[in-house]
This record gives structure tokens, C-alpha cells and sequence, in this order.
């Protein structure tokens, strides 16, 4: 898999206009969801271990009760902000979106 370009401060500024439960967190992009129960944690937590393995990018994952909290960066690029967060950042806004909506 190629390199993922590692994105400026203002690009990486502008993907998280898009990703409203996004923000940076030192050298990551990080969020945390509050789910209307564990189980649903849990099910938010497995829906993206499948789209972290599509992408072959893991990220950092918290869970207490009906919390997950998600920190991302790219091992690869040093630790940086890449494009490759970015994605994953979507995916993981989708996956929680349908369980957020249901409180």
C-alpha cells in the first residue's frame, strides 16, 4: 500500500468541517459517541474493525459503557495526519450515526 500523504494544517483543518465530531487531538484527529447502551458500543466498535480492515488503518479505541472514544493518526507517516485518517474518520462518523440518532 502506498504512503498516504500527510496533510497541512489547513487541510487537515478543512476535512474536519465535514466531520463535525471530529477534532485534532495534538498529532491525531480524535472523537467520542455516547450510545443509548453497551450493546450498541459494541456494535459501533465492530462495524469499524471491519472498515479498519478495508483500509487497512487501526485506530486508538476507548470504550466505558455506552462511550467509545477514537484517536487516529498514521503510524507510517511518523505519527502524522494523513489522508488515510481522514477516510477513516468518515467511516467511523457513519457507523456511529445511526446509533447516535437512535438516543
Amino acid at each position: 500500500m502506498a504512503m498516504p500523504k500527510v496533510l497541512a494544517a489547513d487541510e487537515i483543518d478543512a476535512a474536519l468541517t465535514a466531520l463535525p465530531d471530529w477534532k485534532r487531538d495534538g498529532g491525531a484527529v480524535a472523537a467520542s459517541y455516547a450510545f443509548a447502551s453497551f450493546r450498541d458500543a459494541l456494535a459501533v466498535i465492530v462495524r469499524v474493525g471491519f472498515e479498519a480492515e478495508e483500509l487497512n488503518h487501526h485506530p486508538e479505541i476507548v470504550n466505558v459503557y455506552n462511550r467509545v472514544s477514537f484517536k487516529l493518526s498514521t503510524h507510517d507517516a511518523g505519527g502524522a495526519i494523513t489522508e488515510r485518517d481522514i477516510a477513516l474518520a468518515a467511516r467511523i462518523a457513519a457507523a456511529a450515526r445511526p446509533f447516535v440518532a437512535a438516543r
